[in-house]
């Protein structure tokens, strides 16, 4: 038996390479792949990075897409299916839109695929797939490690992702990670994460959680079984741990760089509407700030904008940003998921251009899928893509620069130097990406509305 893993693009481009802070190792492909029973040939094929030989002999295909690969996902899958294959897909987006992706597929994994994996792959075998397969019990991820054989011959780019644990359990509006785990949080145990740490060659690593510090006593161990590996870490937190001094001081000894911080607006009222609670206790930002870069830790800030925002905010962020030199910062506008609160409220209010924007035939990243409150949807674009730039003009970049915390070492300066010297670049390479289009005036080719013709009937 063969099975053949795909990870779906956002788009294909006729023309130049995909962008490349997204050509990260697919880990959760790798967690598919320890799952599967030696005895089953596996092959992995990255839609991002190598064109997909569809009519290699294969017995069953398993795609993992999220809400912006969807539309190429089902393309993929179109094109197994006419060659009598059977596709199961799953992800984030199967997750949410479990209904929607089964007309496109044989069969979806609903949630986490620990515990009901086995289960799909016995079915296939005897000719008995079910149509949908969901987790009923708590899965358990204490001793799971990833079998990163998969991604052998892969030119991802030089950074190993770990996972340490799952789900966080804050509630924002309009985050699906909170709807795919239902707000909850389980971990990884800590000699399985270092185990799968000693064995990667890159000592450059991305934590992949979602919120690395929700748990602080399980941060703190784990921060402490890294310092002897010597290793040089990022990840994602929440800004509660900025009073936690002996968690920030263990960050830093076990080889923390900098962390990715959702700050997401500085209105409370917007920050009420989001249901970001955390950020409405700790109500100074720049003591957050000082916290972190006090510890030598660069700050990647991600800010929402599209919540009654204005031309004002966008200048109040920009100055805190340089005023505070951080490292990076992002002009995200908002963008209502499929099965969040958000996504609920904006189609209850009449508010949505397209039900399933994802799905929208010449949709481009970075297009703007709802009516703002406060200006029209092409100007809350425009807004976002100006003061982006702006910020990572030369003379901003060259100010920032003097923060201590991005040129203590050698890996920090380059760091900074990497990100800010070509965000502007990749900027601009996201938004030429048709959401599973091709980037050329052939697009309709490749078009969304083709996908009609691959529907389960």
């Amino acid at each position: 038996m063969k099975i053949t893993f795909i990870i779906a693009s956002v788009g294909k481009q006729a023309h130049g390479r995909y962008v490349n802070s997204w050509l990260m190792e697919p880990l959760g492909i790798a967690v598919l792949s320890s799952l599967t029973p030696k005895a089953i040939q596996r092959v992995l094929y990255d839609d991002r990075l190598e064109d997909i030989p569809f009519d290699e002999p294969t017995d069953l295909v398993a795609i993992n897409m999220e809400t912006y690969t969807a539309a190429r996902a089902y393309q993929i899958a179109g094109e197994y299916r006419r060659r009598n294959v059977k596709v199961v897909l799953g992800g984030f987006h199967a997750t949410l839109m479990p209904d929607e992706a089964l007309s496109y597929a044989d069969a979806v994994v609903v949630g986490e695929a620990e515990g009901v994996w086995g289960e799909l792959l016995d079915d296939f075998s005897a000719g008995r797939l079910k149509r949908f397969y969901k987790q009923n019990e708590t899965v358990v991820i204490k001793d799971l490690i990833a079998d990163r054989s998969i991604f052998n011959g892969k030119k991802y780019i030089n950074l190993s992702l770990v996972e340490t644990g799952r789900g966080c359990k804050f509630g924002c509006e309009f985050c699906s990670v909170a709807r795919f785990f239902d707000s909850k949080y389980k971990k990884r145990s800590i000699d399985a994460i270092v185990k799968e740490i000693k064995q990667l060659k890159n000592r450059m690593i991305f934590f992949v959680d979602d919120n690395i510090g929700i748990d602080s006593n399980h941060a703190k161990n784990l921060f402490r079984a890294l310092i002897p590996l010597k290793i040089k870490w990022m990840s994602q937190v929440s800004m509660h741990i900025c009073n936690d001094e002996e968690l920030l001081g263990l960050m830093v000894k076990s080889g923390c760089q900098g962390v990715l911080v959702g700050f997401e607006s500085l209105n409370p009222v917007s920050l009420q509407k989001m249901g970001k609670e955390v950020n409405q206790i700790i109500k100074d930002y720049k003591f957050v700030v000082r916290q972190f870069h006090r510890h030598n830790i660069a700050i990647y800030a991600t800010f929402i904008m599209g919540y009654d925002d204005t031309e004002q905010t966008f200048k109040d962020v920009y100055r805190f940003g340089l005023d505070n030199k951080l490292m990076y910062l992002a002009f995200n506008h908002l963008v209502p998921f499929p099965g969040t609160p958000l996504y609920k409220r904006f189609k209850r209010q009449g508010r949505l251009l397209y039900d399933k924007w994802w799905l929208k035939p010449g949709y481009r990243f970075g297009d703007l899928v709802f009516h703002p409150s406060t200006m029209s949807a092409d100007e809350l674009t425009g807004l976002c893509l100006k003061y982006r730039y702006a910020f990572f003009s030369l003379w901003s970049n060259l100010r920032r620069l003097l923060n201590k915390a991005h040129w203590s070492s050698p890996q920090r300066f380059l760091a900074y130097i990497v990100l800010n010297l070509f965000a502007n670049r990749e900027t601009a390479a996201r938004r030429s990406l048709i959401i599973g289009g091709l980037d050329s005036d052939d697009s309709d080719k490749d078009s969304v509305s083709k996908l009609e013709l691959h529907k389960v009937s």
